[in-house]
């Protein structure tokens, strides 16, 4: 891995970590179970990539060398609100997987109910961290709104044009729950992909911009780029997520590997074949890249970040 790569990973993650230590519950904060099940998996391990690149686009957008004061506070919400999907999708009515990050899942160690709940809750103090965030409050504004349609079902339209809604993180999972055990086809595995994985990285980055940004010195076309750049390399990295699946063991996953196979899953090399999923997703991080060049030299800690998403071995 880049030494640049290594840098920015340990240390938005150890910023995240901080901030998430300070926001969730204390174990012994009645009610015990509840709480302990929300610090067993959001503190069983992950990279904290959401958190991290939403904090770099926050940087690059401020324009300044340091992340803002505040910004780790989205970054952990942006993780909370990660790790909740994953509880649900864990669960014996999805994905009844029983490994993520190394560690039993919530449902093994807790049991359903508790699992169910821990998501929930998740989820809440997500938006409640958001609401709280030290920023104007139309940004605020701009920041739920973004993260509650990229977490949703694609209800609603697109400003005054009344353009529909793509679905986000839920939309998506309905979509492959009910795709699993048919044949995939390429448009059904891309809109998957894209709402499923690609919402929440997009809504990080778009998010992190909004906060790094004072609300007069935001352009629609910095939004359009962060936007551009965050579904790129979103899809990429699910793209990748999906070749890691069928090609490395399930120590080195750190969760179930094969599953995707297994279940006649909607995935990209299921259409493609591994060596063009390869080839699409290194396509696609030239595209992102693209889209940041009138950043210049304050967009490399994202465009490592993306390069990252596709040489990961893991």
């Amino acid at each position: 891995m880049d030494s640049t790569v290594q840098t920015l990973l340990l240390s938005g993650a150890q910023l995240t970590d901080a901030a998430l230590e300070r926001l969730l519950p204390a174990p012994d904060t009645l009610p015990h179970s509840i709480h302990r099940a929300m610090r067993h998996s959001t503190f069983a391990g992950g990279k904290r990539l959401r958190p991290i690149l939403c904090m770099e686009a926050a940087r690059m957008v401020s324009g300044g060398d340091t992340i803002p004061e505040g910004a780790a506070n989205l970054g952990a919400a942006l993780e909370m609100i990660h790790t909740y999907s994953l509880i649900h999708d864990d669960l014996p009515a999805l994905d009844d997987d029983d490994l993520r990050r190394g560690q039993p899942t919530c449902h093994v160690v807790f049991g359903e109910a508790t699992a169910i709940l821990a998501g929930d809750a998740l989820q809440t103090l997500a938006f409640q961290t958001i609401a709280a965030l030290p920023t104007a409050p139309s940004s605020t504004v701009a920041i739920l709104r973004e993260v509650s349609l990229a977490i949703g079902t694609g209800v609603g339209s697109v400003g005054d044009l009344k353009t529909p809604l793509p679905p986000g993180m839920i939309g998506g999972q309905v979509m492959d729950i009910e795709a699993e055990g048919h044949p995939p086809t390429a448009e059904l595995v891309e809109a998957i992909h894209r709402s499923k994985t690609g919402a929440l990285i997009t809504t990080s980055i778009v998010s992190g911009g909004i906060f790094g940004a004072s609300p007069q010195a935001l352009s629609e076309d910095t939004l359009t780029r962060l936007r551009t750049f965050g579904e790129k390399a979103g899809l990429a990295f699910q793209i990748v997520d999906d070749v890691l699946d069928m090609t490395q063991s399930s120590e080195e996953l750190g969760k179930t590997a094969g599953k995707d196979t297994a279940s006649i899953k909607a995935t990209w090399p299921a259409v493609y074949g591994i060596d063009q999923s390869r080839k699409d997703a290194e396509e696609l991080i030239a595209d992102a890249f693209a889209a940041l060049e009138p950043f210049g030299k304050a967009a490399t800690p994202l465009k490592s970040l993306a390069s990252y998403f596709v040489e990961r071995k893991y």
